[in-house]
């Protein structure tokens, strides 16, 4: 069995993290044509530098999954700012990718268990996700894990003009945090 972990992001890793979340954008076929347009690997790796280096809080945090030494995954937290929620209890799920060729390794299971683990640690009581509506594979797992739709959503408008539309729903899950938690 391979060495298999999830430890947070460092600056030697994020040109492969950028490979592995383009590689699972687009195999995921979920994104609307168009929506990874400007988005070579070295423009998504000069964002995740920014956020290994410079992270606007300790609770944005990038965690990546790691197959020995290779970045296989990651995943990206931060306070949850939609205004029906708490930024100070509430943390956002922001990406939570594998690489396809990666994937059904229990590399997305690692990530969302270190996700939820961090944010717990930072104070969350709830841990909230935006999917894309068609995105079947991760909704299906999120339910799995025990997740669940919340009832919102909402459309990204990639360019501003109505070309480009990302129809997105909200699933979340609460962190029990009580010591007699197991």
């Amino acid at each position: 069995m391979a060495d298999a972990s999830v430890r947070p992001a460092r600056l030697a890793d994020v040109q492969a993290a950028a490979v592995a979340q383009l590689r699972a954008w687009q195999a995921d076929g979920v994104l609307p044509e168009g929506a990874l347009d400007g988005h070579d690997e070295s423009v998504v790796a000069r964002g995740w530098e920014r956020a290994v280096l410079a992270p606007p809080s300790r609770r944005h945090q990038l965690l990546v999954a790691l197959d020995g030494d290779r970045v296989v995954g990651l995943a990206a937290l931060a306070p949850a700012t939609d205004p029906d929620c708490d930024p100070a209890t509430d943390t956002e799920l922001l990406l939570l990718v594998v690489d396809p060729d990666e994937r059904s390794n229990g590399h997305g299971s690692r990530l969302l268990a270190a996700a939820a683990h961090q944010a717990a640690e930072g104070g969350a009581e709830r841990l909230y996700v935006w999917a894309a509506a068609n995105d079947d594979l991760l909704r299906r797992f999120l339910d799995a894990a025990g997740w669940a739709a919340d009832g919102a959503h909402r459309t990204l408008d990639r360019y501003g003009d109505d070309t480009v539309l990302l129809r997105q729903v909200r699933l979340g899950t609460s962190l029990d945090r009580s010591p007699d938690a197991a």
